[in-house]
């Protein structure tokens, strides 16, 4: 049992995670997730994978570089109880996903070139206009000003706050940008560039990693695609 080797096509744990520098408590834990399916048992209780067990832990960890480990996890689950279509529309909703990343991208894309000087005498707004524009709630707004991305003043009279045209495409950048993903203190900086700059320059370099990201990531997906399509085939079809 000490040996380091395929044995009639038999791997131990540590034969399985070596090549993936993995440890071989993990390939268990995959294995007690559903990630693996089931292994079969010696006399003494050690566990036997094979190589249908080699290819789904290759198929999990390419779809994890593409989709992220709850959707990899969720689908090699459903796999292994024979639940093909159920994976196949995970697969489809995390390729819808990136589709609406790269519409996203491409919007913040617009909305930058779109940037001019904005008049701040004119077009004045309160927050639940502003708020429900955007399709957020207004405590949201605050956050975003407690922030630091957006800066209304306070009407004299009643203490409202009244956001210019300037704070509202404030609000509508940083708004693309929440739906990039960018966390709050990513974006601070970002539109106060855009403030003192007034255009798409200081952001050349985020959207450009940004829309490299969106690419390895597709490239990933491709390449999960394959893997999962391998193990797919390698496994013995379902009784019925």
């Amino acid at each position: 049992m000490g040996r380091n080797l395929q044995d009639g096509g038999r791997l131990r744990p540590v034969d399985l995670a070596r090549g993936h520098g993995l440890s071989a408590q993990a390939v268990r834990n995959y294995e007690a997730a559903g990630i693996l399916p089931g292994a079969e048992r010696t006399l003494h209780g050690y566990r036997m994978y094979t190589p249908l067990h080699a290819q789904a832990l290759r198929a999990f960890l390419a779809l994890v570089r593409g989709h992220g480990h709850q959707t990899a996890t969720s689908v090699m689950q459903a796999v292994n109880r024979d639940a093909t279509e159920e994976a196949l529309r995970l697969i489809d909703e995390s390729h819808a996903q990136l589709l609406d990343d790269r519409r996203t991208l491409q919007a913040v894309e617009a909305a930058l070139r779109d940037l001019d000087p904005v008049p701040r005498e004119r077009g004045d707004t309160f927050v639940g206009p502003l708020s429900r524009r955007l399709g957020i709630r207004p405590a949201t707004l605050r956050k975003w000003e407690r922030a630091g991305l957006v800066r209304p003043r306070r009407d004299p009279r009643t203490g409202y706050r009244v956001y210019s045209e300037a704070d509202v495409r404030d609000a509508l950048l940083a708004h693309q940008l929440r739906r990039g993903g960018y966390l709050l203190e990513q974006i601070a900086p970002l539109i106060a560039q855009v403030r003192s700059a007034g255009g798409v320059a200081p952001l050349e370099s985020m959207l450009r990693d940004w829309r490299a990201r969106l690419s390895a990531r597709s490239r990933a997906m491709l390449t999960g695609a394959a893997a999962l399509d391998a193990y797919l085939d390698r496994r013995p079809a379902s009784p019925g």
